[in-house]
Formats: structure tokens, C-alpha cells, sequence
């Protein structure tokens, strides 16, 4: 059903404290045992932060595959809410096998939505005892979820300002790489493109390097900004190339079409993107 696993969350960290201070008042308020918040990611919903008060039923970094999770049936629920009395009787929740294995009864979990109202994950309460929650009892979590939201849009924000600089690697006279990491947003695209162009007018480039190894893809959207850069710069009279091209950036028909038309040279890795300009890598 689950496994444990070795979860990083540094990059939610506002989230993670406030939630800790949250939890106890949440408890305390709808009488349970136990309150959490899980993130959704392609495949499973890993609990990012968790309280107990006396019996540990949810650890933080318990990983549990989407499909047999509480969390399903919560964002699924045209409320976005669960209500459950005993989770070990209710119509769907009793198959999950999760339910078996917790050995959970009294549970209420709502949606945890990001700034822009897409899912982020959930935010419930459960108990091994039978517990009925009102509708005040409802509003009252999603009232504390709605905090939370605040604060995944802080983090998410440090993160990506984060890779907000232009990391331009100087190789030698006339080639210089450009590793890209992270998310690629509107923003950060006007500073990549500004950045690189003067970058290749003031050096007088006449090689460009782009390492896609650490761009971060978001819902199967490809940064366009990369197409026009690669325009720009062959129209500075710059060749460029592109590394690092992964899996999950190849199997995007988008990207696939974006450097078919520009006409662009895709190489395995950079040493040897260096190799076909005549740059030979030697060890001192």
C-alpha cells in the first residue's frame, strides 16, 4: 500500500512550520488524534507534515500511490471535502486499503489549493474513534486551509526566485554554457533572454551551449522563451547548441517541434558539444 521514503521539503518550509502550530489547534478544536498535510505529486501524495497527539497513526514522509488514498476521494468530492464518521463504513472509503491498515474511523480532510486554485494536496484530521463533524466543523478547516495556501505561494515563490539568476559559464574566448534550472516562468524568460544577448554582443560570442539536465517542466509546458532565444542568437550570427536533453523534455511534442523548426544541433552532454566545435577537454 505504502512505503516510506526519504522526502525533501526544504522548499516548503513556511508551510511545514506554520502547519506544526496549526495542528494543535486543529486537534484540540475537532477532538482528534491526528491532523496532516499531504502534497499530490504525478503519482502518490507524500505527508509533508504531521501531528499526533498520543498514537502515531500518519509519519511524516509516508508515501501513498493516488489511487488508494483518502486524498482522491477528497479532491474528487465536488465539495472538495470528506466527512466521514467511520471511514471502515463509508461506501468508498471502506475498499481502500489504506483504511484497513490505519485503522482509521473518524476523519475530515479538505483540499489544500496553491494561489492560482490548483490542487497542492490536502489537509485532514482522522481519529481511530467514531467522530461526527458539523458543518461549522468543516468551515473551520477550510478556514485553515486557506492559511496554508497563503504559504504555499510564499514558498513556491522563494523557490523559484531562487533560480531567478542567469548562471552564463564562460568556457573559453567566444563559448560560454548556459545551464538551466528550475521553472521557467514569464519572468524569468525576459531575464534569460536579456541576459544572454547582451551577454553574446558584449563577448562577441560565436558559441552558445544550453543544458536543459536541470529545467524543471511544469504541466507539459515547454518554455517558448527557449525557441526565441535559439532565434535570436543565430540571427546575432551565434551558433548554439543544446545538452542535456532528458526523457521527459524529448517525449514533448511541443519541444520536439520548437527544435525541429530552428533547426537547432541537440548533443548528448557537454563535453561533447565541446568536441564538435574543436574544444578538447584535457586533464592537467
Amino acid at each position: 500500500m505504502s512505503e516510506q521514503q526519504q522526502f525533501t521539503s526544504s522548499e516548503f518550509g513556511s508551510l511545514r512550520k506554520a502547519s506544526q502550530k496549526m495542528f494543535r489547534a486543529i486537534t484540540s478544536h475537532l477532538g482528534v488524534n491526528t491532523a496532516y498535510v499531504t502534497h499530490k505529486g504525478q503519482t502518490a501524495m507524500t505527508v509533508l507534515s504531521s501531528f499526533n497527539e498520543k498514537e502515531e497513526i500518519v509519519e511524516e514522509g509516508l508515501s501513498v500511490e493516488y489511487s488508494d488514498t483518502f486524498c482522491r476521494l477528497i479532491i474528487n468530492n465536488k465539495d472538495s471535502a470528506l466527512n466521514a464518521i467511520n471511514l471502515q463504513k463509508d461506501e468508498f472509503a471502506k475498499e481502500l486499503e489504506a483504511t484497513a491498515e490505519l485503522e482509521v474511523k473518524g476523519f475530515l480532510g479538505v483540499s489544500l489549493l496553491d494561489s492560482k486554485g490548483e490542487v497542492f494536496g490536502t489537509l485532514c484530521a482522522l481519529d481511530k474513534e467514531e467522530k461526527e463533524f458539523s458543518d461549522e466543523d468543516v468551515d473551520f478547516l477550510k478556514s485553515m486551509s486557506e492559511v496554508l495556501s497563503y504559504l504555499i505561494e510564499l514558498d513556491q515563490t522563494h523557490y523559484h526566485m531562487g533560480f531567478l539568476n542567469v548562471p552564463i559559464i564562460p568556457i573559453t574566448k567566444g563559448v560560454s554554457v548556459l545551464p538551466l534550472q528550475g521553472v521557467i516562468d514569464d519572468t524569468r524568460s525576459g531575464i534569460i533572454m536579456e541576459t544572454v544577448l547582451n551577454h553574446g554582443a558584449k563577448h562577441q560570442m560565436s558559441y552558445f551551449i544550453i543544458d536543459l539536465s536541470g529545467l524543471v517542466i511544469l504541466d507539459n509546458h515547454f518554455p517558448t522563451v527557449l525557441k526565441q532565444l535559439v532565434q535570436s542568437l543565430q540571427l546575432m550570427g551565434i551558433e548554439t547548441m543544446v545538452t542535456g536533453m532528458t526523457p521527459e523534455i524529448a517525449k514533448l511534442e511541443v519541444a520536439s517541434e520548437a527544435f525541429h523548426n530552428i533547426n537547432v544541433r541537440t548533443v548528448v552532454d557537454l563535453e561533447s558539444a565541446l568536441e564538435r566545435i574543436g574544444f578538447d577537454l584535457t586533464m592537467n
